[in-house]
């Protein structure tokens, strides 16, 4: 059975994100949640997925000297980037609507990288989705903003929400990777590792 491949080794999910918790359930992947807080800060001449790793990685520099040797540290980060310009979590409201007046009407690439980490082993992989938001109006974005509050957010939305809805034209790749967890490579990558 499938479960019974969880069964010698113990998953850490390095996330407060409840909808990175939600996508492990809905998988089927036992695990257990512990955080670290980490200063996301990053070399400034990293670009696209270098930071999305960079940022990963350094999540998971936090456990190595507690991972037991059944472990598996999942640690991600998701980056916004648009124009060669990381959009990270906006900082306040007037941050945010001003991130979604600089998407609206373009495309932008939302970059997931996962880090696998063991005591013995460490492994990232990274996704890329384009996505397209059609024009939209300064009423909706501040009705978005005031309402949905998506401070926790890069790129300044949350694709699962209003904005997604009524805002996004067209998507190129995963869906849950815009959420924040390429599930596909997550389950492929970890199967891999259990096998």
């Amino acid at each position: 059975m499938l479960e019974d491949k969880f069964q010698n080794h113990t998953i850490i999910l390095a996330s407060a994100s409840p909808r990175r918790q939600q996508y492990f359930k809905e998988m089927g992947i036992p695990f257990k949640v512990q955080t670290i807080p980490v200063d996301e800060v990053y070399p400034p001449h990293l670009q696209g997925e270098q930071i999305s790793s960079y940022l990963a990685a350094l999540k998971a520099a936090q456990f190595t000297d507690t991972l037991k040797e059944t472990d598996i540290l999942i640690t991600s980060d998701t980056v916004v980037w648009h124009k060669g310009i990381s959009l990270a979590k906006p900082k306040d409201k007037a941050e945010a609507v001003q991130m979604l007046l600089t998407l609206s009407n373009d495309w932008h690439e939302v970059i997931t990288s996962v880090c696998f980490t063991t005591p013995k082993h460490q492994e990232t992989v990274a996704h890329h989705t384009k996505v397209k938001f059609r024009k939209l109006t300064e009423e909706e974005i501040h009705h978005y903003v005031n309402h949905y509050k998506p401070f926790d957010k890069a790129g300044g939305y949350g694709i699962q929400e209003w904005i997604g809805l009524i805002g996004i034209e067209d998507i190129q790749g995963s869906y849950s990777n815009v959420v924040g967890l390429p599930t596909h490579l997550v389950y492929k990558t970890l199967m891999s590792m259990v096998a």
